[in-house]
């Protein structure tokens, strides 16, 4: 009943900044406690964005509380601002890191020195003493950060990373500072007293280099979202003291005013000159233009736009000026949205990633445990001096075995692959879909809108060769007189001839008396001529003969195409075919599907013989035709209870069902919140090559998750137990803690730069 209770108290869902993680093992905790909380029914944590997608119910759960839980474990919970205001945030960390990082390179070079030669023994106090104060600044100053995040762990009884780092670097420390100061402990212990001030320092370096190089990838897995952000313009120019019926002929007398773009409200008119931005979603009140949409459709061609045209915030105005009504300001416009899809999209989590999750949350005190069995077995067991043996294998397990690269494995390819897809203009909901794509084995094409162009269009013009010469007319005048006839004519397949005519530079003549035959064609009169255009059944309505034309008629029926009669004082003079025509490039994009391996079906409720006629242009070999459209989602749970993983591409509005009872629903859209909403996937261009971008996409990205969360596993496991001395009793190897560190820190740096791989590799 709790359930039921919270789902109608219309949950919100918001985006935080998580300070303070840095391995898998932060993130299963960040989760473990929000999941715990009170009111929050879903929560997601990224490590690679330090961020959290929290949804929650108002009333039973508040952000004051979700930060209290956060910080009861030791994080910090911050507030995400602007995007530039975080990416200076992540500039400033960055400049520290390299800051710290340049100070602890320099003095662990001296330290290194210092500990291999006699250099510092020429000194005052002797070696020893420099090389506690040397290191002393990069243990506690550089490596400050570690021990406050191991410290903010520990007083909630929990650990990470940096408690193994800490922990670690500590005792090489200590027992270095001990063998300086306190060498008659060493003596009584019959012990040999050794100094590793230089693995604590170098250990540290290594791992700050380390930090730093995931500082400088992660942000560049941003770039897709931080290149749509530059999109949104700045400033606008808001006219005041006019109405909504102003002339663009006298905007020079009301008031032009400069505002930021956050100072623009829904009802406000606005002034967008040749040249400029369009800052917000609306309607174009006065002026006329061609407004350049290829940023959010992919459309090369400039768009016209009069007055009562709909025009979409980032889009450049070319040619003339523009007044625009706000419709949609801010966040509500349609860019805001994709830049919020692309955002949690890249924030998300894949169903791959919980097995690194669920292993994370155990992971830290179990290593812990194994470098203290270690310790403790060697401290007994191994060759003298054996406490100098026990810790550097101690320590060597510490560091070796930090989660950073299990943490990172899946989000920062997720975070890669959805950016790359924004920037073939493929929005993609999500990590578990971006997942769940590769597994699709069936492509679902609706028909008209996806496959074809959605509009009919003049596809043949036969005139007739058996009428008398003195009546026989050329294709030209054909078209010329049946355009004139349709010029009233309100039909589509009417005003398709008259687009042709026009497309061709025909002059028509004008009309005398025009009627529209409801369902059938029209009758007119022009340049002294009884013209009509139908169908068959209109002719045989008026008994007039078809004559010669009757074959062709039929075999244009059996392409799929609407061939309409033109007859002349009651002789038909020639046909002009109509049809839906198939978009330039989907034969091509359907053959690319195939040779993917993939099953491209038609799904239409149109008529059987105009769908497999369609079908054959586009190579489609599976037509399931005239269903109705409340039957579609039936069809597509059939193919799946086969067996099938369906993909189905439509329009995202009448397509609705369909789209949301496929495996993945992907929606043809232009930058709307109808198709943004209506699928898992949606590609903004219109262009069905983008379906194929998505499956490879999805299939690439599942390779590089896979290959990162094996390296991780692998390095791990491999590693660990070389830490342990484990080949040490057969060939004597033992793995340097140093060694270790760079190991740690490179393991980390390989795993981003694999997922980086996914903004050059080939999409097909």
């Amino acid at each position: 009943m709790a359930g039921v209770a919270e789902a109608t108290q219309n949950p919100t869902s918001t985006r935080i900044g998580i300070r303070g993680m840095h391995c898998a093992a932060c993130v299963a905790k960040v989760e473990q406690v929000l999941f715990q909380t009170p009111g929050v029914m879903r929560a997601s944590v990224n490590l690679a964005s330090e961020e959290a997608f929290v949804e929650y119910v108002p009333g039973q759960a508040s952000l004051t509380g979700i930060g209290a839980a956060v910080a009861s474990i030791g994080f910090e919970m911050v507030e995400r601002g602007e995007t530039e205001e975080v990416e200076q945030q992540h500039r400033d960390e960055y400049l520290l890191l390299k800051k710290k990082l340049i100070v602890s390179a320099a003095l662990t070079g001296v330290i290194l020195l210092g500990a291999m030669t006699s250099l510092l023994s020429v000194l005052p106090l002797g070696a020893p003493v420099w090389l506690f104060v040397l290191t002393t600044p990069v243990q506690f100053w550089v490596g400050g950060q570690f021990y406050r995040s191991a410290w903010a762990r520990a007083r909630h009884g929990s650990s990470d990373m940096n408690t193994l780092i800490v922990v670690g670097t500590s005792a090489a420390y200590l027992y270095s500072t001990v063998a300086v100061f306190a060498p008659g402990f060493f003596a009584t212990a019959g012990q040999q007293p050794q100094m590793y001030f230089d693995t604590a320092a170098v250990i540290i370096t290594l791992i700050l280099l380390g930090r730093l190089l995931e500082a400088k990838a992660k942000g560049r897995t941003t770039e897709a979202l931080r290149r749509l952000i530059q999109l949104q313009p700045k400033t606008a120019t808001l006219l005041q003291g006019g109405g909504e019926q102003e002339e663009i002929e006298e905007i020079e007398e009301i008031e032009e005013i400069i505002v930021p773009l956050d100072h623009v409200q829904v009802g406000d008119q606005v002034l967008i000159r040749p040249g400029e931005q369009i800052p917000v979603d609306g309607i174009v009140q006065a002026g006329s233009s061609a407004v350049d949409e290829s940023m959010l459709t992919g459309e090369s061609l400039p768009v016209e736009k009069q007055p009562g045209d709909t025009v979409t915030g980032a889009t450049i105005n070319t040619t003339g000026a523009l007044t625009v009504l706000a419709t949609k300001v801010g966040k509500e416009t349609a860019l805001a949205r994709i830049i919020d899809l692309v955002r949690q999209a890249q924030g998300s989590k894949a169903p791959i990633q919980r097995l690194a999750d669920r292993i994370a949350a155990y992971f830290v005190p179990v290593i812990i445990a194994t470098a203290v069995v270690t310790f403790c077995l060697w401290l007994v067991l191994g060759p003298d001096p054996s406490l100098t043996f026990a810790l550097m294998t101690f320590v060597a397990v510490l560091i070796i075995a930090c989660p950073c690269s299990l943490g990172l494995a899946t989000p920062t390819a997720i975070m890669v692959g959805t950016g790359r897809g924004a920037d073939h203009g493929v929005l993609i909901k999500g990590g578990e879909i971006l997942e769940r794509a590769h597994t699709l084995t069936t492509v679902v094409f609706d028909k008209t809108g996806t496959l074809t162009t959605g509009k009919p269009a003049v596809t043949d013009i036969l005139p007739s060769e058996t009428v008398p010469e003195r009546v026989a007319l050329s294709s030209e005048e054909l078209l010329r007189l049946a355009a004139g006839a349709e010029w009233q004519s309100e039909h589509p397949l009417g005003q398709a001839i008259v687009q042709q005519a026009k497309a061709q530079g025909l002059t028509l003549a004008p009309v005398e008396s025009f009627v529209a035959l409801a369902g059938h064609g029209v009758e007119a009169r022009l340049e002294g001529k009884a013209v009509l255009i139908g169908s068959q059944r209109l002719l045989a309505q008026r008994g007039i003969q078809s004559g010669d034309m009757l074959g062709q008629s039929e075999a244009l029926s059996r392409e799929g195409k609407t061939p309409l009669y033109v007859v002349v004082n009651r002789r038909v003079v020639g046909l002009i075919a109509v049809a839906d025509r198939l978009k330039p490039r989907a034969a091509e994009d359907v053959r690319r599907l195939q040779h993917m391996g993939l099953e491209a079906v038609m799904l239409t409720g149109d008529n059987r013989h105009t769908a497999q006629a369609i079908a054959r242009q586009a190579g489609i070999l599976r037509v399931v035709a005239e269903v109705l459209p409340e039957d579609k989602a039936a069809e597509i749970a059939r193919l799946q209870d086969a067996g099938a993983a369906v993909a189905m591409v439509g329009d995202g509005i009448n397509d609705a069902p369909a789209l949301a009872q496929a495996t993945i629903g992907i929606a043809l859209g232009t930058g709307t919140d109808i198709a943004i909403e209506a699928a898992d996937i949606t590609l903004m261009r219109g262009e069905l090559s983008g379906v194929s971008t998505a499956i490879a996409l999805s299939r690439r990205t599942v390779q590089v998750i896979r290959q990162n969360l094996f390296w991780a596993f692998a390095y791990n496991t491999a590693g660990i137990p070389l830490a342990a001395g484990l080949l040490y009793p057969f060939f004597g190897i033992l793995l340097d803690p140093r060694v270790a560190a760079l190991a740690m820190a490179l393991s980390s740096v390989s795993v981003l730069m694999n997922s980086l791989r996914l903004r050059t590799m080939r999409l097909e």
